[in-house]
């Protein structure tokens, strides 16, 4: 961690739309409707978090209009919605974008979901499901036709639409100017968005994959780059392979980029060491061996590489009782895929592990725990304090070190 200006730690929570209840592996014991979904967000909010990331694919609901459901029911509570490029036309993504930036008044973060499983992309229509170098050449030409026209879409602020629908002839001083692409997978003529996002210069896109493919995309695109939590060594080594692409882009095309660093894990917050390993092992008490070894071969064959250093992270700390080290759990990587190694502790305990990650680069967190809905207010309400107590200690610590 730098020593001469403290870093912005963001906290992000998890909308359960797949399903949520105290225990996984087993049928939800909840209905996750609309209102339960409110219900989250505003308990998210009012725990001290300021955004929320939204699922996509498989049995979730739209992420988009979910987003802006929970925008209109809170403050402060900012979506991280999915933009999953292929599936939508890159302008049309735009302007929908946009639109949520402008009707959130400034909350949107944007998700950007190049690829899930090849069930879940064919059953999309996408026909990049198996071609995962193709889907991340995609991607990029995706992203960079939304940013440019986000960006001149600012041009346009202030202006009237006459009748018809159309701005004035020609291009006067202060209408956005259009864009013209033509890529392997997109061409556009004459593209435009409208309204400009709120954010300057547009909303920020959060991007993960682990993939080489991935991490070379994310140094072009990236504003947050996001790992599933690892031990420190593994997610120092994904961070230094992402600079090294963000430098060679440097080098090569004079970009010169500030990509900030996301993990997303669970976490199981309790007053005592004992009461959290307790509540941690009792989230996974009701799941039988069918279901465990169903979901070993499921997670094992999965395309994800992201999926795999999951799967090699779990097959360590097996014999240990899946204890990956201090407060540090794999135990709910064996029933679901995904970001799913847990912080387990005190919040006093939970923050110094995070604080270890900070060190090494990590400014942003997306935490979640069983039940969602409770646990957003007692992870918030305890660990997101003791974080910012311990944070501020360290950082003046440092302070005096460089001063001495």
């Amino acid at each position: 961690m730098a020593v001469n200006q403290a870093p912005e730690v963001e906290f992000g929570w998890y909308m359960p739309t797949r399903g949520d209840g105290p225990y996984i592996g087993v049928k939800s014991e909840r209905v996750v409707d609309t209102p339960y979904m409110i219900r989250v967000a505003q308990a998210v909010e009012n725990a001290g978090y300021t955004f929320a990331l939204i699922p996509t694919g498989g049995t979730c609901s739209d992420a988009w209009i979910m987003g802006a459901t929970l925008a209109a029911h809170t403050r402060v509570f900012k979506p991280l919605v999915a933009m999953r490029p292929g599936l939508i036309a890159p302008a049309l993504a735009a302007r929908i974008g946009a639109t949520l930036d402008e009707v959130t008044g400034g909350r949107a973060l944007i998700n950007i979901v190049t690829g899930s499983s090849p069930e879940d992309m064919k059953a999309m229509g996408d026909p990049l499901a198996y071609d995962k170098e193709a889907r991340y050449e995609r991607t990029l030409e995706y992203i960079k036709i939304v940013r440019e026209l986000w960006v001149r879409s600012h041009g346009a602020e202030g202006r009237q639409f006459l009748a018809g629908g159309n701005l004035a002839a020609g291009n006067p001083e202060g209408a956005a100017s259009t864009f013209d692409f033509n890529g392997k997978h997109f061409s556009i003529e004459g593209g435009k968005s409208y309204p400009p996002p709120v954010q300057r210069p547009h909303p920020p896109f959060y991007f993960g994959g682990s993939s080489p493919a991935a991490k070379k995309t994310a140094a072009e695109i990236a504003d947050v780059y996001l790992m599933w939590a690892e031990p420190i060594d593994w997610i120092k080594e994904q961070i230094a392979e992402v600079e090294h692409h963000r430098e060679q882009l440097l080098e090569r095309e004079g970009i010169n980029r500030t990509i900030r660093y996301g993990l997303r894990a669970q976490v199981v917050i309790r007053d005592t060491e004992e009461e959290a390993w307790a509540a941690a092992k009792l989230i996974i008490s009701k799941v039988d061996e069918a279901t465990l070894d169903a979901n070993e071969i499921q997670f094992g064959g999965s395309q994800s590489e992201g999926q795999q250093r999951q799967n090699q992270v779990r097959a360590l700390a097996k014999a240990n009782d899946y204890v990956i080290g201090p407060n540090f759990w794999a135990g709910l990587s064996a029933i679901r895929g995904g970001g799913a190694m847990a912080f387990v502790g005190t919040p006093d305990q939970v923050a110094d592990r995070l604080l270890e990650y900070v060190q090494i680069g990590i400014t942003s967190f997306i935490l979640s725990g069983y039940p969602n809905l409770e646990e957003a207010t007692i992870s918030g309400t305890k660990l997101i304090p003791a974080f910012r107590r311990k944070f501020a200690e360290l950082f003046q610590a440092d302070l005096s070190e460089t001063a001495s």
